[in-house]
């Protein structure tokens, strides 16, 4: 490559980010100017349509715009030709957590049987949908569950956490509730609880907005009580 042709390509590769940059900062000092409600803005990024940005608020909601900041977009990106939801999967991607990350000293850790693979789980004890799940999940072998206590629905569920949290036998506790209905016993108020809370912060971190939702090995996130059919098919496309 001549040293000209080398000089034109550093030029042009430089303009572009200075666009590129230039169009951020007008996003971000505009859209709050003219919409003051908006939320603060995570990430500004160019989208694959010439001229429209990706604007990223509350860890995983998705806006697109002008470079400017004057027009805004709430939707659906789609590609016509491959019919590919491009919104949809960016969300997907950005709803991933690293299984590595997840802080499994504040789970209740359930193996059945050689327990090779690995699933997280956050629930509610008051859940329906949850317990739903846990009747399906007992067809699933050879699985370790890392079940993340996640009172969101209450009072009552806080109360139902602890006694469970602070049971001899957490898992026992927790099946003995989710399945049977019996009640764990009162915890003492020694017991120390500071996990569940953890666990409730780490949720609202990664906007984990219901239960059960499941996290498996490859980071990938399910929402709601899927089926065992699906569940396996997940476990083994994160074995992969």
């Amino acid at each position: 490559m001549t040293l000209a042709r080398t000089l034109l390509l550093a030029a042009c590769t430089l303009g572009a980010a200075m666009a590129a940059t230039a169009g951020e900062a007008e996003i971000r000092k505009n859209l709050p100017a003219n919409i003051p409600q908006f939320p603060p803005i995570d990430e500004v990024s160019k989208s694959p349509v010439n001229g429209l940005y990706e604007v990223r608020v509350n860890g995983s909601q998705i806006f697109y715009t002008d470079e400017q900041g004057s027009y805004l977009i709430q939707g659906n990106l789609i590609d016509v030709k491959t019919r590919r939801n491009l919104t949809e999967e960016r969300v997907e991607k950005l709803s991933e957590v690293a299984f590595d990350k997840l802080p499994l000293k504040d789970s209740i850790k359930i193996v059945r049987g050689n327990g090779k693979r690995k699933l997280a789980v956050f629930e509610d004890p008051n859940c329906g949908y949850c317990k739903r799940f846990e009747k399906d999940m007992k067809t699933i072998d050879n699985v370790t569950v890392y079940l993340f206590l996640y009172p969101v629905l209450g009072a009552d569920s806080t109360i139902k956490s602890r006694d469970i949290w602070c049971s001899k036998d957490k898992g026992k506790a927790w099946g003995d509730w989710m399945e049977g209905g019996t009640k764990p016993t009162t915890a003492a108020s020694s017991c120390d609880v500071t996990a569940l809370q953890r666990n409730v912060e780490f949720g609202r971190k990664y906007n984990i907005t219901g239960t059960p939702t499941l996290i498996f090995s490859n980071g990938t996130r399910t929402p709601g009580a899927i089926p065992a059919e699906q569940v396996e098919k997940q476990l083994a496309a994160s074995a992969s």
